[in-house]
Protein backbone atom coordinates (compact mmCIF):
# COMPACT_ATOMS: atom_id res chain seq x y z
CA UNK A 1 0.00 0.00 0.00
CA UNK A 2 1.43 3.42 -0.70
CA UNK A 3 2.35 5.88 1.68
CA UNK A 4 0.82 8.68 0.20
CA UNK A 5 -2.42 9.57 1.98
CA UNK A 6 -5.74 9.46 0.79
CA UNK A 7 -7.59 12.87 0.44
CA UNK A 8 -10.61 12.91 1.52
CA UNK A 9 -13.22 15.70 1.24
CA UNK A 10 -12.79 16.25 5.22
CA UNK A 11 -9.05 17.02 4.49
CA UNK A 12 -9.65 19.74 1.97
CA UNK A 13 -10.29 22.98 3.00
CA UNK A 14 -13.36 24.69 1.72
CA UNK A 15 -12.60 27.90 -0.34
CA UNK A 16 -13.07 30.96 1.43
CA UNK A 17 -15.32 33.87 -0.66
CA UNK A 18 -15.59 37.19 1.67
CA UNK A 19 -18.05 38.97 1.61
CA UNK A 20 -17.80 42.83 1.48
CA UNK A 21 -20.25 44.14 2.96
CA UNK A 22 -20.82 41.26 5.87
CA UNK A 23 -18.79 43.62 8.15
CA UNK A 24 -20.58 47.01 7.35
CA UNK A 25 -23.98 45.20 7.50
CA UNK A 26 -22.99 43.41 11.01
CA UNK A 27 -22.27 46.74 12.05
CA UNK A 28 -25.85 48.28 11.27
CA UNK A 29 -27.33 45.40 12.46
CA UNK A 30 -25.89 45.67 16.13
CA UNK A 31 -24.89 49.19 16.31
CA UNK A 32 -21.77 48.14 17.88
CA UNK A 33 -18.41 49.50 15.66
CA UNK A 34 -16.53 46.06 15.22
CA UNK A 35 -14.13 47.55 12.68
CA UNK A 36 -12.64 48.77 16.34
CA UNK A 37 -11.45 45.76 17.24
CA UNK A 38 -7.67 45.35 17.54
CA UNK A 39 -7.24 41.87 18.41
CA UNK A 40 -6.13 42.21 21.69
CA UNK A 41 -7.81 38.36 23.32
CA UNK A 42 -9.27 40.55 26.50
CA UNK A 43 -12.81 38.79 25.28
CA UNK A 44 -11.29 35.38 24.73
CA UNK A 45 -9.51 35.60 28.08
CA UNK A 46 -12.62 36.39 29.97
CA UNK A 47 -14.96 34.04 27.83
CA UNK A 48 -16.01 31.23 30.31
CA UNK A 49 -17.30 28.73 27.54
CA UNK A 50 -14.12 28.95 25.43
CA UNK A 51 -13.93 25.17 26.23
CA UNK A 52 -17.05 24.74 24.14
CA UNK A 53 -16.75 26.57 21.17
CA UNK A 54 -14.81 25.61 17.77
CA UNK A 55 -13.67 29.25 16.84
CA UNK A 56 -12.38 31.66 19.76
CA UNK A 57 -14.55 35.09 19.94
CA UNK A 58 -11.94 37.52 19.12
CA UNK A 59 -11.54 34.96 15.38
CA UNK A 60 -15.63 35.80 14.98
CA UNK A 61 -15.33 39.39 15.52
CA UNK A 62 -12.22 38.78 12.91
CA UNK A 63 -13.90 36.71 10.38
CA UNK A 64 -16.75 39.39 10.66
CA UNK A 65 -14.30 42.08 10.06
CA UNK A 66 -12.91 39.94 6.88
CA UNK A 67 -16.23 39.24 5.20
CA UNK A 68 -16.13 35.72 6.20
CA UNK A 69 -19.72 35.63 6.48
CA UNK A 70 -20.22 31.62 6.25
CA UNK A 71 -17.67 30.53 8.48
CA UNK A 72 -18.65 32.64 11.18
CA UNK A 73 -22.46 31.84 10.63
CA UNK A 74 -21.54 28.26 10.35
CA UNK A 75 -19.86 28.12 13.38
CA UNK A 76 -21.31 26.68 16.83
CA UNK A 77 -19.23 29.44 18.64
CA UNK A 78 -22.35 32.21 17.89
CA UNK A 79 -24.77 29.55 19.46
CA UNK A 80 -22.49 28.60 22.55
CA UNK A 81 -22.11 32.28 23.70
CA UNK A 82 -23.98 32.28 26.95
CA UNK A 83 -24.46 36.33 26.64
CA UNK A 84 -22.78 36.43 30.63
CA UNK A 85 -21.52 39.89 29.00
CA UNK A 86 -17.98 39.56 30.24
CA UNK A 87 -16.32 40.08 27.00
CA UNK A 88 -18.18 43.11 26.56
CA UNK A 89 -17.65 44.29 29.89
CA UNK A 90 -13.20 43.88 28.85
CA UNK A 91 -13.63 44.75 25.49
CA UNK A 92 -10.85 48.36 25.93
CA UNK A 93 -13.06 49.68 22.54
CA UNK A 94 -16.71 49.40 24.04
CA UNK A 95 -17.35 47.02 21.54
CA UNK A 96 -20.92 44.92 22.63
CA UNK A 97 -20.27 41.70 21.80
CA UNK A 98 -22.30 39.94 23.54
CA UNK A 99 -25.20 41.76 21.32
CA UNK A 100 -22.98 41.03 18.52
CA UNK A 101 -23.50 37.22 18.60
CA UNK A 102 -26.94 37.91 19.14
CA UNK A 103 -26.75 39.43 15.69
CA UNK A 104 -25.21 36.94 14.17
CA UNK A 105 -27.38 34.51 15.63
CA UNK A 106 -30.19 36.21 14.22
CA UNK A 107 -28.19 36.70 10.88
CA UNK A 108 -28.12 33.20 10.69
CA UNK A 109 -31.28 32.00 11.22
CA UNK A 110 -32.49 34.73 8.68
CA UNK A 111 -30.48 33.34 5.99
CA UNK A 112 -32.01 29.74 7.03
CA UNK A 113 -28.34 28.69 8.02
CA UNK A 114 -28.72 25.28 9.59
CA UNK A 115 -27.49 26.00 12.68
CA UNK A 116 -24.49 23.74 14.56
CA UNK A 117 -26.12 23.57 17.62
CA UNK A 118 -29.82 22.83 16.98
CA UNK A 119 -30.67 22.47 20.86
CA UNK A 120 -29.66 25.83 21.73
CA UNK A 121 -31.87 27.59 19.07
CA UNK A 122 -34.42 25.00 20.09
CA UNK A 123 -34.13 26.56 23.60
CA UNK A 124 -34.27 30.08 22.48
CA UNK A 125 -37.15 30.03 20.47
CA UNK A 126 -39.42 27.76 23.39
CA UNK A 127 -37.76 30.06 25.83
CA UNK A 128 -39.06 33.19 23.71
CA UNK A 129 -42.95 31.46 22.97
CA UNK A 130 -42.85 30.59 26.91
CA UNK A 131 -42.33 34.37 27.81
CA UNK A 132 -44.86 35.58 24.62
CA UNK A 133 -48.00 33.59 26.23
CA UNK A 134 -47.13 33.90 29.80
CA UNK A 135 -44.91 36.84 30.45
CA UNK A 136 -42.66 34.74 32.52
CA UNK A 137 -40.60 31.62 32.58
CA UNK A 138 -42.30 28.13 33.49
CA UNK A 139 -40.01 25.54 33.65
CA UNK A 140 -42.00 22.60 33.07
CA UNK A 141 -43.33 23.59 30.40
CA UNK A 142 -40.48 24.69 28.43
CA UNK A 143 -38.81 21.99 29.36
CA UNK A 144 -41.82 19.81 28.26
CA UNK A 145 -41.91 21.86 24.80
CA UNK A 146 -38.42 21.56 24.34
CA UNK A 147 -37.58 17.45 25.00
CA UNK A 148 -40.81 17.20 22.45
CA UNK A 149 -39.03 19.81 20.23
CA UNK A 150 -35.46 17.54 19.75
CA UNK A 151 -36.92 14.39 21.16
CA UNK A 152 -34.17 14.14 23.28
CA UNK A 153 -36.26 13.21 26.53
CA UNK A 154 -34.73 9.84 28.79
CA UNK A 155 -35.97 7.80 31.36
CA UNK A 156 -33.70 9.34 33.98
CA UNK A 157 -35.16 12.64 33.17
CA UNK A 158 -38.87 11.78 33.33
CA UNK A 159 -37.46 10.03 36.87
CA UNK A 160 -35.60 13.10 38.26
CA UNK A 161 -39.07 15.34 36.79
CA UNK A 162 -41.47 12.99 38.88
CA UNK A 163 -39.49 13.54 41.97
CA UNK A 164 -39.22 17.25 41.65
CA UNK A 165 -43.04 16.95 41.64
CA UNK A 166 -43.56 15.03 44.45
CA UNK A 167 -41.51 17.26 46.21
CA UNK A 168 -43.52 20.78 45.24
CA UNK A 169 -40.64 21.44 43.47
CA UNK A 170 -42.32 21.79 39.85
CA UNK A 171 -45.91 23.39 39.58
CA UNK A 172 -48.06 22.08 37.14
CA UNK A 173 -50.62 24.99 36.25
CA UNK A 174 -48.81 28.09 34.66
CA UNK A 175 -49.58 31.40 36.44
CA UNK A 176 -49.49 34.19 33.84
CA UNK A 177 -48.09 37.70 34.48
CA UNK A 178 -50.73 40.78 34.29
CA UNK A 179 -50.64 43.60 31.45
CA UNK A 180 -50.60 40.98 28.48
CA UNK A 181 -51.81 43.33 26.19
CA UNK A 182 -48.59 45.35 27.00
CA UNK A 183 -46.60 42.04 26.84
CA UNK A 184 -48.13 41.47 22.99
CA UNK A 185 -47.33 45.40 21.69
CA UNK A 186 -43.89 44.77 22.79
CA UNK A 187 -43.96 41.65 20.94
CA UNK A 188 -45.27 42.81 17.61
CA UNK A 189 -42.45 45.87 18.27
CA UNK A 190 -39.55 43.95 17.72
CA UNK A 191 -41.24 42.00 15.18
CA UNK A 192 -41.63 44.64 12.99
CA UNK A 193 -38.77 45.96 13.61
CA UNK A 194 -36.81 42.88 12.79
CA UNK A 195 -38.73 43.14 9.57
CA UNK A 196 -37.66 46.48 8.80
CA UNK A 197 -33.85 46.13 8.82
CA UNK A 198 -34.76 42.84 6.61
CA UNK A 199 -35.99 44.91 3.91
CA UNK A 200 -32.99 47.52 4.45
CA UNK A 201 -30.21 44.67 3.94
CA UNK A 202 -31.87 43.42 0.92
CA UNK A 203 -32.26 47.16 -0.72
Amino acid sequence: MSDTKKITANHVARAVIPDPGFGREVEEKSRTRVSSCFQCLKCTGGCPVTFAMDIMPHQAIRMVQLGMKDEVLESSTIWVCASCETCTTRCPNDIDIAHLMDTLRQTAIAEKITPAQKEILAFHRVFMMTIRFLGRLYEPGMLGALKAWTRTLNRGEIKLGWKMFKKGKLKIVPRAVGESRELRAIFAKAKQKVKGEGSKVKG
